[in-house]
């Protein structure tokens, strides 16, 4: 089992370390936070892309394809009957010149992304208190 350690630095900053590794969170001031750092919530949504962008990082070096020029973007749509997302969109945009025989193989090594296989298969939460 992977453990996180979730600390509170001050004001609404929380931060989450994980190995020699720490990500920081905060609030925009309109949430109470400085807006020093992503919000949790846009840290999740930006894993998708970057796990995207890791699939599609490694299809090309394994074909050794060059990568400049090309990037991800990204959209979120929300449902408004929830307030929740309700789509994520993923475009791969690729120079003029970049192979039309793989176009089709960088989508579906982008769609490998562990993010989006969690993501369509949740796991089971479990929230508990302990006391120390």
């Amino acid at each position: 089992m992977q453990e996180m350690v979730i600390t509170f630095p001050g004001g609404a900053r929380v931060d989450v370390g994980f190995g020699s590794h720490t990500i920081h969170t905060d609030q925009p001031p309109q949430g109470g936070g400085n807006g020093s750092a992503p919000t949790p919530f846009a840290t999740f949504l930006a894993s998708i892309g970057a796990c995207a962008g890791i699939y599609v990082l490694g299809f090309c070096r394994q074909r050794n394809l060059p990568t400049a020029g090309i990037r991800l973007l990204q959209r979120i749509e929300v449902n408004p009957a929830n307030r929740l997302v309700g789509k994520v969109a993923l475009d791969i945009h690729v120079p003029a010149d970049f192979p039309e025989k793989y176009r089709a193989a960088l989508v579906r090594s982008a769609e490998q992304c562990a993010v989006k296989k969690h993501l369509e298969n949740p796991p089971e939460f479990e929230v508990t208190t302990v006391v120390d």
